[in-house]
């Protein structure tokens, strides 16, 4: 039996275990798939008695784990200086980053965003806007704006993408300067504690869509801002979590599962709570 594991803190809300069972069955490989608390004292400990052949990253830890395998990550964790996949590889660990692109099949497949040219606001700089900045970018958005609380953390990621001419680090302070955007995307922890930074309405307009990468309770705040502030579609991170779970349930086995099926048993199961449209 092939045990494999998502750690995180928190971790209890995680459907990370129910859609890799769901993988498993529609694939008919056995495993088991755990759920860990560990946070940045404990994570590689935890992580090495484990004994898992794969592990999912999630907050607070992406940055973490990509430390763990920087000799050994992909390019996509390379450049999003983050990882949310690790593959043990001998004695070490193999690390890649997935978020990006299941943020982005969710998005432009499920969803019908058309991302080309469109100028989007990221809010947050830690490991989750990491691991989706890359993949923005490389879908052909126009320009993406990097808002955090700290400005030096904005600034160190706009520095890792490398694309000064896209890529703008702005204060949250900023914000009521930057006018309006086609994609507002929230990465940032702070509405996990129910909280959310002050967001001019002027940043959305009436074809702007924004997407909370946290999903459930987490994803409230931020979308009901959106809503308040007329966007169109007000998306929270159910898909992407889905997406990017499928794209490491690809690197561990060699196989994608079908996705629809597992994102709308989770959706319904998510008691009406947050709504995908």
């Amino acid at each position: 039996m092939q045990r494999y594991a998502v750690f995180g803190s928190p971790i209890g809300h995680s459907q990370s275990p129910r859609i890799h069972a769901a993988f498993a069955k529609q694939c008919g490989i056995a495993m088991n798939y755990d759920a860990i608390e560990a946070g940045h004292a404990d994570f590689a400990a935890k992580l090495a008695a484990s004994g898992v052949r794969g592990a999912n990253v999630t907050l607070p830890l992406k940055e973490d784990a990509f430390a763990l395998c920087m000799g050994n990550a992909s390019t996509r964790a390379q450049r999003a200086g983050a990882a949310n996949t690790l593959i043990r590889d001998g004695d070490s660990w193999r690390g890649d980053n997935t978020d990006g692109s299941g943020l982005v099949r969710d998005l432009t497949e499920r969803h019908g965003l058309d991302l080309r040219e469109r100028r989007v606001l990221l809010l947050g700089a830690g490991g989750a806007a990491r691991g989706v900045a890359p993949a923005l970018l490389d879908a052909g958005i126009h320009s993406l704006y990097v808002a955090n609380r700290t400005l030096a953390r904005a600034e160190a990621l706009a520095d890792a993408l490398g694309e000064p001419g896209r890529v703008h680090p702005r204060s949250l302070d900023d914000l009521a300067r930057l006018g309006e955007f086609d994609l507002l995307i929230n990465a940032t922890s702070a509405t996990r504690g129910g909280s959310l930074p002050t967001l001019p309405m002027a940043l959305a307009g009436r074809r702007s869509a924004a997407v909370d990468l946290s999903y459930g309770e987490a994803a409230v705040p931020f979308l009901a801002w959106a809503r308040a502030a007329g966007c169109t579609q007000a998306l929270d991170g159910l898909g992407m979590l889905v997406e990017q779970a499928a794209e490491s349930f690809l690197l561990w086995h060699g196989l994608r599962p079908e996705t629809e099926a597992v994102y709308a048993e989770l959706r319904a199961r998510n008691d009406g709570l947050v709504t995908a449209d």
